[in-house]
């Protein structure tokens, strides 16, 4: 079998690692690709949201199953170009990718099939929103409607701190995304992770996660894409998992069905947690990045035989076989980031985790240069390990780390607190 997947990130890394693994993949092809994914695919320049230059590159290198990892080709209509063209394709339609293209969107979703979510209310108006914000108060939740790269998210504490992202985001701190906002409800509680498979009538779970979005130790400072992940989340016990199927993922699946956009894809759900009582914080269409190298590095091979069925329809005959394990991913990114930071510095050390079988290094913002692998975007590295035990994880993937040399870059120290 011949596949394509279309991204750069770690998120593609860690799929292409897993699926490169299964017999079936005879021939991978990441595109673009960066300097980690070439270890284990071809990597070719590609448009990836161009939906017609995909299906012309798919045809020219007969590929026969393509998997979209990021979220804005999926909005952009490219897993309906590819369709279209009869290529099996894993990710959601336009249609369907509102759940993360339009936050109003989730919330309307919501609404029509009862799912727990937190109050909220929908603006295209800076004036009106900063009247919601003065009448409701801090802390509270400003976020930017559209697709913002996990960054359109701030929990102001203060009632300044919130007039000031309603401001930023109507004067276009996140370009396009930010013309719509939806302002809401402080939720208290835990976070987590959870990830579903759905081919547009059958739902497969296929795991949980705990993410650590602020960019410093004790969760503090600016809200990142996520600086480190492990899985299972401790906090998604048997019975909140199936609350969380029951009252958000069951009703959510039949609703997209029953207004003529089946769901076919993974679906993300990130859920606060409160007294055993999970209510949804947001919609994700593709797998979260960097949760995906957690359930990667513990999935290895299954991940192509569970896309393949979600892709084709047969999630109900589709089953995953988990090991008792643990994993846990640090990581790493460059000096500065999310604001302003370098690209271009040499990264030393990455063949540390060469040699242990439970353990690998996923590139998220790389590129080679005169043979040597340097930084080329913010987060830049995953170092992603396995273990008996979360403890057993969280050791491996901090004795690692200190054997890559990267001054230029920083991580946080604290990845799993909450767990351990």
């Amino acid at each position: 079998m011949n596949i394509l997947i279309l991204g750069s990130g770690g998120r593609e890394h860690a799929l292409a690692w897993a699926i490169s693994q299964n017999p079936k993949c005879d021939n991978l092809i990441c595109a673009p690709g960066n300097a980690g994914m070439a270890a284990v695919a071809t990597c070719l320049p590609l448009d990836i949201m161009d939906g017609a230059a995909v299906v012309a590159f798919a045809q020219q290198h007969h590929i026969d199953f393509v998997i979209i990892g990021p979220e804005a080709p999926l909005a952009a209509g490219v897993g309906d170009a590819v369709r279209g063209a009869n290529i099996l394709c894993f990710g959601p339609n336009a249609d369907a990718a509102q759940l993360e293209a339009s936050k109003a969107f989730t919330k309307e979703i919501c609404a029509a099939c009862n799912a727990p979510t937190a109050a909220y209310g929908h603006f295209s108006d800076a004036a009106a929103a900063r009247a919601y914000v003065q009448t409701k108060g801090a802390p509270i939740v400003i976020k930017a409607d559209g697709l913002a790269a996990g960054k359109g998210v701030i929990m102001a504490m203060t009632l300044p701190e919130a007039l000031a992202a309603v401001d930023d985001m109507f004067d276009g701190q996140f370009g396009n995304a930010g013309t719509e906002v939806v302002i809401e409800e402080f939720m208290t509680g835990e976070e987590a992770s959870f990830f579903i498979l759905s081919d547009g009538k059958n739902i497969l779970p296929i795991g949980t996660a705990q993410d650590h979005k602020r960019a410093y130790d004790g969760d503090k400072g600016p809200n990142t894409g996520g600086m480190g992940a492990y899985s299972p989340a401790a906090v998604m016990t048997d019975a909140v998992t199936q609350k969380a199927m029951s009252e958000i993922i069951e009703p959510t699946i039949a609703e997209m069905a029953r207004r003529g956009t089946p769901f076919q894809g993974v679906l993300f759900a990130g859920f606060m947690v409160e007294n055993g009582q999970p209510r949804l914080v947001e919609y994700n269409v593709r797998f979260g990045d960097p949760e995906c190298q957690a359930l990667c590095i513990r999935l290895g091979a299954q991940m192509l035989e569970v896309l393949l069925a979600c892709a084709e329809g047969t999630l109900d005959k589709t089953q995953v076989n988990w090991a008792d394990d643990h994993a846990l991913t640090i990581v790493m990114a460059a000096n500065g980031y999310p604001g302003d930071y370098q690209k271009g510095s040499v990264i030393g050390g990455l063949d540390c985790a060469d040699d242990d079988p439970k353990a690998q290094i996923f590139h998220a913002g790389t590129k080679e240069i005169d043979g040597k692998i340097t930084a080329n975007g913010g987060r830049v590295l995953n170092i992603t390990t396995r273990g008996d035990t979360l403890a057993e994880a969280h050791e491996r993937a901090y004795a690692l780390i200190k054997k890559i040399n990267w001054p230029e870059g920083f991580y946080r120290k604290d990845i799993g607190w909450r767990a351990l």
